[in-house]
């Protein structure tokens, strides 16, 4: 057993306090200081968090480890031809698996307990990310993508694998195979994920006919597109890290005003570590520099709280006793500790629970 004294900080929001964890960082006991007396558990001060959710990676790509060359985003990641898409073609499968091992592995250490990553490369590509993830505490929800989206057995064999699609752009999808895709993952009750204005506008009626569940990006929609976005209570997730490697900024302070909500993700594991507490420094310090300040509260709920809502497991970003829910330690000073999780968290300050932490039920098995 463990007890923290500080602040939890969950679906609920920031309640001064104590819980205390058993050894797979479930609440066994939560109340306030002093209103029955000092728990008898070794102490810890700081803030107590749900596990964390990666809103968006592309863990496949993690075999490449030098800097990104120089060029137009389409260049390095547009299928067929882009760079990522000829590695993934000519890497073995081998390496990409022990790839992606090592990055869930990255993930697993401080405090991610699940993400949504799009996973090409058809049905082997679901089943090689399905073999990175065994043994692993942090659990791909994983989104497919056909070879060939014209092919109802491959698309109903990927759907039968993986929680849902993760399509690439509409512009590198023909309408009526993407109007079929979605139609059918709707049809199964999976998720659907789509990037969307990434790099440059686009028709949004084509993406609202496709009634996605979550959409990538939004870097290039207008300030009507946003508000059609949020009357259509779609959920964004986005990547201000891997935006701007290449001169994009995400609307984050935008959605947040609009109420639209979204997630935080990691993006291509060949840019960028996968490690959320960096992006919400990043996301944070770059919208106060741009004049365009999101808050820190925002930021946090976006990677401990949102997450889960989207996945259909709310109970997972709230820290009760009986929850299912697996509590993530930050040895931090407790005041404003919104902010102290955004700009001052990190792996380092995470403390572990005696036996690890509980893994959520994978995934990638169980339909949304």
């Amino acid at each position: 057993m463990l007890t923290v004294v500080g602040v939890v900080l969950d679906a609920e929001g920031p309640t001064p306090g104590y819980v205390t964890l058993d050894d797979q960082g479930h609440v066994v006991e939560r109340g306030q200081m002093g209103a029955q007396g000092k728990p008898s558990h070794p102490l810890v001060h700081g803030i107590v968090l749900p596990s964390a959710v990666n809103g968006h990676t592309h863990l496949g790509d993690a075999v490449w480890r030098r800097e990104p060359p120089s060029g137009p985003l389409a260049d390095i990641v547009a299928p067929p031809r882009g760079l990522k898409h000829r590695l993934l073609t000519s890497t073995p499968r081998e390496a990409k698996v022990g790839a992606m091992h090592e990055a869930l592995a990255l993930m697993q250490a401080s405090g991610t307990a699940a993400t949504l990553d799009f996973r090409e490369e058809g049905i082997d590509g679901v089943r090689m990310l399905q073999e990175a993830a065994q043994g692993k505490v942090t659990v791909p929800t994983i989104l497919g993508r056909p070879r060939n989206g014209t092919d109802p057995e491959e698309l109903a064999e990927v759907l039968d694998l993986a929680a849902g699609l993760g399509l690439s752009g509409l512009r590198d999808l023909d309408p009526s195979v993407a109007s079929a895709m979605a139609g059918e993952a709707r049809r199964r009750g999976k998720l659907l994920a789509v990037h969307a204005f990434e790099d440059a506008p686009e028709p949004l009626d084509a993406l609202l006919d496709l009634k996605p569940s979550l959409v990538i990006h939004l870097c290039h929609a207008t300030a009507a597109d946003l508000e059609r976005i949020a009357d259509a209570r779609m959920t964004a997730a986005f990547c201000p890290r891997s935006n701007a490697l290449f001169g994009r900024r995400p609307p984050l302070a935008q959605a947040s005003r609009l109420g639209i909500p979204f997630l935080l993700g990691t993006d291509n594991a060949m840019f960028n570590a996968p490690d959320l507490f960096r992006e919400m420094e990043f996301a944070y310090l770059s919208s106060r520099h741009h004049g365009e300040a999101v808050s820190a509260e925002a930021l946090v709920r976006s990677v401990f709280v949102t997450p889960w809502n989207l996945l259909g497991k709310p109970s997972m970003a709230s820290l009760q006793p009986g929850s299912p829910a697996s509590a993530l330690v930050l040895r931090l000073p407790t005041d404003d500790p919104y902010y102290q999780v955004c700009a001052r968290g990190s792996a380092s300050r995470r403390v572990l629970p005696e036996g690890g932490r509980h893994s959520p039920e994978p995934f990638y098995a169980q339909p949304v």
